[in-house]
């Protein structure tokens, strides 16, 4: 499964376990599942269906009277055991059978379950045109993960059961239907077709699907195994751009993970208002329609690529290998995580790979800065889809990586191949793991487990670098600051690793041939060094002063790093090191330096490296350096061959809020840019600089109009540009004009994406406005948190988080009390405490930034009216 819902949200809650966190176990198992079987028949129009589950259970022991089944919200009539009916009771969550004779072991029992479901809020989800969106496509699907399957079928809802399963559903006949496993029978019955899937592999509830439509199939291959995209009939042309490397990732797959892909079929039905990225659910993947890309937005969009392989990744790690416990998820979604990055590598290189695993280790890391630091591995939660953060994500996939350094390419891959050969269509957890290691490789990575799986947090590094000359000596002092000298218990956040440090040598070879042109040669001269303190120094005797020293050469360990190093030492890093990482972590300290010296170097940088990621880092720390030379090499990026290092350098120039960056901009948003990122973050840019009422400033009024007319033109793909008006709009927070402008699109009947912007804007803009518009943000806002959609709420928590007022808590209490959704709970909660601090320490703050915000504004109008009496008197 993969979900970036919050991605870019920022709490204030430091302690995972919330009140009423305890430790979760799988039920005791009462017997075998060995077959579920619906046949359900759908009636989309009143969003209701009807059918009988039926179970074949083979019970565990003798003696057993009563069974217990998570039946949530469903209506049940009968229940038949075999031939007989048995009694039952079910209190709208569980479902009690009593059994006219006690269970033989071993002795099959057929549990048919007669039941029917009226507008289903979880589990089954029916999708379809209103009054508001008439050209929504009428749609039917299902999410499983992570107990949710309870809420369509009645079944023992834990990842321990593995099953195989059968689905047999009745639609109108001019519809699809999509199940696991392969289609044994589609027969049509009057107006309505009957579609029967069977799926021969085992697997868990959580992992059976159903998805209804009107979609087209754009049929695939690999290796006669057949590959499908399912998409609305009117993009076709888009399913095929954004799923077609399909069958190269399925081979490229069952190379790395030394087994074939083991399931009859691999579909991909991408359906409207999904509630994740996508959902693994075996042979057949859901995915969120948002991933298809029309010409434009495959320009410069790797994000469905990553997604595509995320879920079939899972088609081995977490269907084929299933997790025994929600605790231990990191397994799946680590490696799915991961294989985005051997994917990257694979396709576009080993530099785009090793940028892709810095930017998920950021995502982690800011989880772990301004969320919480957990366990990877815990078992105490309120709900187990509390446990799908960036954690069980990012963190995990560094983690697998770790073990790929210490272990090396051959063996990593060995111990893979190990482990999933030996647990196919079984279920495990992470000693499985760590025992397919040592089993492939004879190493014991306990010790790695324990630093970065069974406990929170991550190495920090500060290092410090020195030569002496005379003894040709280099000093390298490392301090672990994740671990305080005040506090007592800090020895327990040290880290014991050993850390290759490089020691690079540049030198220029003269050319060949008739160009004569000279070259570079790069050597690096590696050590390794053991730290484990708090602080160490290291001296190492070396036969010549290295150009630059590279710690952690290979960039392979889970950290933050800080580099203190002489000026010369982080230009040559920049210029000369091999891996792009350690030149990004150069060009950061380069800009901490903030001498005319580091801009130079920076700025030659955005010019000469060849690396587009490096580019695109240098470009944010350029801006860091208050210089004006910064300015002039930040406009010379704007034309930058790689859309991202634009996009960069724009969202660079909006922090230089002067006219001649807002000129610089302008052009961007009047003309476009083939990249609609590129254009999105100009409009979000150009909104950000006229919002700082600096001396000279085009006028606020002309910045909304520019805004206000790209809200009018430019819809397109998934509403990029627009929603990057909308954000722009929501900086300007003293302007009511704009505060309006936002409002209107609020409204039901705005394209989803656009207006799910619109929401999280209110609370942006809320902080600047006076106290009669905020009353008007809060009743919206309380509005907006009745609806029953998952991303509306998610919206409205997201804007409610942002305000500075504590009626800003009765709303984000209300929402967390009644919201069917665990995640949304949570958000809420935390948001509730975001809230309290807003209003606490730092209401002073806001209030004085608010009052000062007020006293621009006013000073630009009175200078405006100036202007206009002193134009008339001439």
């Amino acid at each position: 499964m993969l979900y970036s819902i919050f991605d870019s949200d920022k709490t204030e809650s430091k302690s995972f376990e919330l009140p009423g966190a305890r430790p979760h176990y799988n039920p005791d198992r009462p017997g075998q599942v060995e077959h579920i079987f619906l046949d359900l028949v759908l009636n989309i129009p009143d969003r209701r269906f009807q059918g009988t589950c039926t179970i074949t259970l083979n019970p565990v022991r003798d003696g057993i009277e009563t069974l217990t089944l998570d039946a949530v919200d469903l209506e049940i009539s009968r229940v038949k055991i075999g031939k007989h009916e048995v009694e039952f009771d079910h209190d709208g969550e569980e479902l009690k059978l009593y059994l006219n004779k006690p269970t033989a072991a071993d002795k099959t029992l057929k549990i048919a379950i007669d039941y029917s479901v009226d507008n289903p809020q979880r589990g089954l989800y029916f999708v379809g045109p209103d009054r508001h969106y008439p050209d929504k496509p009428t749609q039917v699907w299902t999410q499983g993960e992570d107990e949710d399957s309870r809420f369509w079928f009645p079944c023992f809802d834990y990842p321990g059961q593995l099953a195989t399963s059968e689905v047999r559903v009745r639609v109108p006949q001019d519809f699809l239907a999509i199940s696991n496993g392969e289609l044994i029978a589609a027969d049509s019955k009057g107006e309505d077709k009957i579609y029967h899937w069977l799926q021969k592999q085992v697997h868990p509830s959580y992992l059976i699907t159903l998805a209804v439509g009107k979609f087209a199939a754009i049929e695939d291959k690999w290796n006669e195994i057949p590959v499908v995209y399912y998409a609305e009939k009117d993009r076709g042309d888009d399913a095929r751009r954004s799923m077609g490397k399909t069958p190269e990732m399925i081979e490229f797959f069952s190379q790395t993970f030394g087994y074939n892909y083991p399931y009859p079929k691999y579909a991909q039905v991408c359906v409207d208002d999904f509630i994740f990225g996508g959902m693994e659910n075996t042979s057949t993947t859901l995915l969120t329609s948002r991933c298809l890309l029309d010409e434009r937005a495959a320009l410069d969009n790797r994000n469905t690529e990553s997604l595509v392989a995320h879920e079939l990744a899972h088609q081995w790690f977490g269907d084929l290998l299933v997790i025994g416990h929600w605790s231990h998820a990191w397994i799946k979604e680590g490696m799915a995580t991961y294989s985005e990055v051997l994917w990257t590598n694979r396709e576009y290189g080993a530099d785009d790979a090793a940028y892709y695993r810095l930017n998920e280790a950021r995502s982690y890391f800011s989880e772990d800065a301004s969320r919480y630091s957990r366990p990877i591995v815990t078992h105490i939660y309120r709900e187990a889809i509390e446990l799908y953060d960036r954690h069980l994500y990012e963190k995990a996939a560094c983690v697998y990586h770790m073990i790929r350094a210490e272990l090396g390419d051959e063996l990593f891959f060995k111990a893979i191949h190990t482990f999933v050969n030996d647990n196919a269509h079984r279920t495990v957890e992470t000693v499985d793991l760590l025992r397919a290691i040592e089993k492939a490789t004879g190493r014991n990575l306990l010790f790695l487990f324990d630093q970065f799986v069974y406990r929170g947090g991550h190495p920090k590094y500060k290092v410090s670098y020195s030569w002496d000359g005379d003894s040709k000596i280099a000093k390298l002092t490392v301090k672990q600051t994740q671990a305080k000298e005040s506090d007592k218990l800090s020895e327990s956040n040290l880290f014991d690793l050993k850390i290759p440090v490089g020691f690079g040598y540049a030198s220029e070879k003269k050319g060949k041939g008739k160009s004569k042109k000279k070259s570079t040669e790069v050597e690096v001269k590696t050590v390794t060094l053991r730290v484990s303190d708090r602080e160490q120094s290291f001296y190492l005797p070396l036969e010549e002063k290295p150009k630059f020293v590279s710690f952690d050469a290979g960039n392979h360990i889970l950290k933050t790093v800080t580099l203190d190093y002489p000026v010369a030492e982080l230009k040559a890093q920049l210029k000369f090191d091999p891996d792009p990482i350690s030149r990004i972590y150069a060009a950061e300290a380069l800009a901490k330096k903030g001498n005319l010296e580091s801009a130079k170097a920076l700025s030659e940088a955005l010019t000469d490296e060849p690396f587009w990621g490096v580019r695109l880092e240098v470009a944010k720390q350029l801006v860091k350096v208050k210089l004006d030379g910064a300015f002039d090499g930040l406009v010379a990026g704007l034309n930058d061959i790689d859309h991202r290092v634009r996009r960069a350098v724009v969202n660079a120039l909006a922090e230089i809020r002067t006219p001649e960056s807002y000129g610089a901009l302008k052009p961007l948003v009047e003309n476009g840019d083939p990249s609609y990122l590129v254009e999105a973050a100009a409009v979000k840019a150009i909104a950000k600089i006229a919002a700082g009422n600096i001396e000279d400033e085009p006028a606020e009024t002309d910045a909304i109009a520019l805004l206000e007319r790209v809200l009018e033109e430019r819809a397109g793909w998934n509403e990029v540009v627009r929603s990057g008006a909308i954000v722009g709009l929501s900086q300007m927070k003293t302007s009511e004009t704009a505060l309006n402008l936002i409002f209107k699109y609020t409204a039901m009947g705005v394209p989803q994406a656009l207006r799910l912007n619109a929401i999280s804007g209110l609370g942006r803009i809320s902080t600047g406005q006076n106290n009669i518009n905020l009353e008007r943000i809060l009743q919206r806002l309380e509005e907006l948190a009745k609806e029953d959609f998952f991303l509306t709420q998610v919206s409205v928590v997201s804007a409610l988080s942002q305000m500075e007022t504590p009626k800003a808590i009765a709303v984000l209490s209300d929402l967390a009390e009644h919201t069917l959704d665990g995640r949304v709970r949570r958000r809420a909660e935390e948001a509730v405490q975001k809230v309290q601090k807003n209003v606490g320490s730092d209401k002073a703050i806001g209030q004085l930034r608010r009052e000062l915000d007020k006293i621009k504004k006013e000073n630009q109008e009175l200078k405006s009216r100036l202007e206009n009496l002193e134009a008339k008197a001439k």
